[in-house]
C-alpha cells in the first residue's frame, strides 16, 4: 500500500459525468478520474494483444479524456497512468467486458449486443417474492442432466432439458416449482484464485460479465439469460460484492489511484475478511457503486440486487442507490447481509448493519435470528433449533415473530417486508446436511420431517421467502459447509434427485403454491403452546407445528379443510376433517370451512 493521497482534496475534485468508454459506431469517448496523475495515455490493443494505438489523454478538473473516431466495438484498451513518478498500466474499472486475465478492458457498444426483442423486455414485479439462490456453474454441470452449455450463461436458455430419468430440469423446472426470482451468485468478473472452481466472491470488474461463464459474448449471453428467465415469469436478482476486491493493489482501483477507494490509514482495513474493504463513503467510490448499479439495472434489465456483506456499505450510498434504481425499475428488489466479515474502522452507526435496518426501510435483510431459531446456529454443526431438538421459547420466538409479522421492541425491524426468512443459503451447511449432523442417529424419516417442518415455517412466514437451489430435493454437499472452492462433484445441482426425492419437491411446490394463494389472507395471529407444540390461529386458518415425538390433537368445533400434513402440501384441500391431529415431527395446516370457503 503505497503512494497514498489526500482524500479530502481528492473529493473536492469530484466529477459527476460519465466515466469509462462510451462507445458508438462513430466514436468512443474515454474518461478516467485521477486528479493527482501527471499524465494518462490511452492504449488500444487487437485480439492478439498487440498494441495498435496510443495517445496522451487531455486533463481537465481531475479527469483525463480522449475521443477516438471510428467504430471501436470489440477493441481492447488500457490506461497507462503516471502518478508520483511511477507509470502503471491498468484496465479501466468501468470496463463492461474484460479479458479473462483482467489485464485489459474491451470496448463494447451496448446497443449492438442484444438478443432479438431486447428493447421490449420488461421487468418482473417483486410482489410476494420467493427467492431461489444458485450459482451459474452449479446449475448445469451435473452429468445426469442433458445440458449442452455446461457451466455457462447459455445453459439457462436451453429448453426441454431432462435428467437421466427423463424428467424436466433446468429453468423450466424452476419455473414450475413456483418461485418468483432467481438469485444468481456473483456473475461479474472475478478471480479464480488459482483454482478451477470459485463462487465468485473475489471481484475484479463489477460491470463485466464473467468470461468464466461466457462462451464468446458475455454481454449478449447474460442478456439472453435474463430474457429466458423473464419469458418464464422469473425475475433475476444478482449478487453484487461492492464491499471488497480480490486484490486491492492489483485492482484497477489500486493501480490507477492507490488507496483512495479503500479504507485504512497504515494499511488496508479488513472488515470484509478478504484483505481490504471498499470505502463506499468517499465521493468517487460512492459514485462508482451508484454508476455500476444504474448501468447493470438499465443495461441488463435486472429485477434486483443482493448485497454481499452489506454491513460494510454506508447508509447514504444505499439510500441514494435505492432512489436511482427506483427511477429505472420501481419494483426493484433490494436486500443484503446486515453484517460484516470483521472489524471496520468506519463507524457502525453509518453502516448498513442489522441494527440500522430501520434507516433503510426499502431494503430487506437476511434474518439470521430466524435461521438459527429454526435449525440451530450455523457456527456449530451439532447445534439444534426448533425443528431438530431445541423446541424452547428462545428458538421459537423468532419463528413466532416471522409467522405473525409482529416484532418486539428493540428488534432490528418492525416491518415484516424487511425480513428475509431462510434456513439454507450458499454459506454453511445445507439444511439436509445440518439435520443429518445435528440429528445424529436419527432415521431418514425423522430428518425428512424436520426438513418439511423447516420449509413450512419459511413459506408460511410474513416477509420474503428464500431457499437455496436444491433445498427442495434434499441437496447435500457431503457435510462441507464452506464449499466455495470445492469441485463440481460437491457443488453441482444433482438433477437426478428431482426424481429420486419427488415427494419432497412436491411438498415444497405445494407450500409455495399455498403461500402465493393464501398468505395475503393471514391476519392477526394468536399462539398457544400445546403439549410441546405450537398452535397458530389466524382468521379461518390454523397451523400446528409439532416438534415432539408424540402426535398432537386439537379439539375444535366445525369442519376443516386440510392443506398440509406430514406427507403432502397444496393450495387446494387434500381432504376435510372434524378432528385436527398433527403427527409427530410435522405440521398440520387447516382452514375452517365457512360459507365463503364453500
Amino acid at each position: 500500500m503505497t503512494n497514498c493521497f489526500d482524500f479530502k482534496f481528492a473529493d473536492k475534485r469530484y466529477f459527476s459525468g460519465n466515466l469509462g468508454a462510451d462507445c458508438s459506431s462513430e466514436r468512443t469517448v474515454f474518461r478516467v478520474w485521477q486528479p493527482f496523475a501527471e499524465s494518462v495515455e490511452l492504449r488500444l490493443y487487437n485480439g492478439d494483444n498487440v498494441l495498435v494505438f496510443s495517445a496522451p489523454m487531455n486533463k481537465k478538473n481531475g479527469v483525463f479524456e480522449y475521443e477516438k473516431k471510428g467504430d471501436l466495438d470489440g477493441v481492447f484498451y488500457t490506461f497507462s497512468v503516471k502518478r508520483n513518478g511511477e507509470t502503471v498500466e491498468s484496465a479501466d474499472q468501468y470496463s463492461c467486458a474484460v479479458t479473462s486475465d483482467g489485464e485489459r478492458g474491451q470496448i463494447v457498444d451496448m446497443r449492438r449486443h442484444t438478443p432479438e426483442g431486447w428493447e421490449n423486455e420488461r421487468n418482473i414485479s417483486a410482489e410476494n417474492p420467493i427467492i431461489y439462490e444458485l450459482s451459474v456453474r452449479d446449475f448445469s454441470m451435473d452429468e445426469r442432466a442433458c445440458f449442452a452449455s455446461r457451466g455457462k450463461f447459455s445453459a439457462f436458455c436451453e429448453e426441454n432439458v431432462k435428467n437421466s430419468y427423463g424428467d424436466i430440469v433446468g429453468l423450466d423446472y424452476i419455473k414450475n416449482l413456483g418461485v418468483t426470482h432467481l438469485q444468481l451468485m456473483p456473475i461479474f468478473d472475478f478471480d479464480l484464485d488459482g483454482g478451477e472452481y470459485n463462487w465468485g466472491y473475489n471481484p475484479r470488474f463489477y460491470n463485466a460479465p464473467s468470461a468464466y461463464y461466457s462462451q464468446s459474448d458475455g454481454v449478449l449471453e447474460l442478456r439472453e439469460l435474463v430474457t429466458a428467465a423473464h419469458k418464464r415469469g422469473l425475475g433475476v436478482v444478482v449478487d453484487v460484492v461492492y464491499n471488497h476486491v480480490f486484490s486491492a493493489d492489483d485492482s484497477p482501483f489500486g493501480r490507477i489511484f492507490p488507496c483512495y477507494y479503500f479504507r485504512g490509514k497504515d494499511g488496508y482495513s479488513n472488515g470484509s475478511g478478504c484483505g481490504n474493504e471498499f470505502a463506499s463513503e468517499r465521493k468517487m467510490a460512492r459514485k462508482f457503486i451508484l454508476d455500476s448499479l444504474e448501468f447493470l439495472a438499465r443495461e441488463y434489465k435486472l429485477d434486483g440486487f443482493r448485497f454481499d456483506l452489506m454491513g460494510l456499505l454506508d447508509i447514504g450510498t444505499l439510500r441514494e442507490a435505492e432512489r436511482r434504481l427506483r427511477g429505472i425499475n420501481p419494483d426493484i428488489l433490494l436486500y443484503g447481509e446486515g453484517w460484516a466479515g470483521g472489524a471496520s474502522p468506519y463507524p457502525e452507526r453509518f453502516r448498513a448493519v442489522l441494527r440500522n435496518a430501520k434507516g433503510l426501510p426499502d431494503y430487506a435483510f437476511f434474518n439470521d435470528r430466524f435461521r438459527d431459531g429454526v435449525k440451530g446456529s450455523v457456527f456449530k454443526d451439532e447445534d439444534t433449533g426448533f425443528v431438530n431438538g431445541a423446541a424452547d421459547e428462545w428458538h421459537f420466538a423468532p419463528i413466532r415473530w416471522a409467522l405473525s409479522g409482529e416484532f418486539p421492541n428493540g428488534f432490528w425491524t418492525d416491518n415484516a417486508a424487511q425480513s428475509i426468512n431462510y434456513v439454507e443459503c450458499h454459506d454453511n451447511l445445507t439444511l439436509f446436511d445440518k439435520l443429518n449432523i445435528s440429528l445424529e442417529g436419527a432415521d431418514r424419516e425423522r430428518i425428512i420431517r424436520a426438513d418439511k417442518m423447516a420449509a413450512a415455517i419459511v413459506f408460511l412466514s410474513r416477509g420474503i421467502a428464500f431457499i437455496q437451489a436444491g433445498q427442495e430435493f434434499l441437496r447435500t454437499k457431503n457435510g462441507i459447509g464452506n464449499s466455495y472452492n470445492s469441485p463440481d462433484s460437491v457443488n453441482s445441482l444433482k438433477w437426478a434427485m428431482v426424481t429420486e426425492n419427488r415427494d419432497i419437491v412436491e411438498y415444497y411446490r405445494g407450500l409455495i403454491a399455498f403461500r402465493k394463494r393464501f398468505l395475503g389472507e393471514f391476519g392477526e395471529c394468536a399462539f398457544e403452546e400445546r403439549n410441546g407444540g405450537i398452535v397458530m390461529k389466524t382468521g379461518d386458518f390454523l397451523l400446528l407445528v409439532n416438534p415432539t415425538a408424540k402426535k398432537i390433537t386439537v379439539k375444535t368445533e366445525g369442519e376443516f379443510e386440510i392443506f398440509a400434513n406430514k406427507n403432502r402440501a397444496a393450495d387446494k384441500p387434500l381432504y376435510t376433517s372434524k378432528r385436527l391431529c398433527c403427527a409427530k415431527f410435522s405440521i398440520l395446516l387447516a382452514r375452517r370451512i365457512t360459507d365463503e370457503a364453500n
